[in-house]
């Protein structure tokens, strides 16, 4: 049913493409030597969107900011370990580019999700179940003005 999981939330959408992209760019024979690198960028993007859907599970809005802020850091890291590939020159300007700005823009989906969710209607529930259908359904209105209006 649409509205049910955090697969439905466009941050956590997002965060798949810019996880899959970083796959598909770590796969270059050059990028790929370099170990230590690959593997650091690449948890890093598989803990974005891991800590959305850690976050989401866990059913509080107090849990689910919390995790939303460590996925953030996730962003800043890997926007970091882009500039380090670029650097290096296993990535081109135009994929450093690309990568940063869809960092960024997971970076503020997650910014604005936490403002959402720390509102004064909504933390008065922060000990309380949240429900899913609802508050996904909502998010991703929330969400879909906002890369609208970006």
């Amino acid at each position: 049913m649409k509205g049910q999981g955090f697969e439905e939330l466009h941050v956590y959408q997002r965060a798949r493409e810019l996880t899959n992209r970083i796959y598909e760019l770590t796969r270059d024979v050059a990028f790929a030597r370099d170990f230590g690198l690959v593997d650091q960028v690449r948890r890093a993007c598989v803990s974005i969107m891991s800590n959305i859907a850690e976050g989401f599970e866990r059913g509080t809005n107090a849990e689910f900011v919390q995790f939303l802020f460590i996925a953030k850091g996730s962003c800043g890291e890997v926007r970091a370990q882009v500039s380090i590939a670029f650097d290096q020159r296993y990535i081109s300007e135009a994929d450093h580019d690309e990568l940063t700005d869809r960092c960024r823009r997971v970076s503020g989906m997650l910014g604005n999700l936490i403002t959402y969710l720390r509102q004064p209607r909504l933390s008065s529930r922060k000990s309380q179940r949240i429900s899913y259908k609802s508050v996904s359904q909502e998010l991703n209105k929330i969400m879909a003005q906002i890369e609208k209006d970006q």
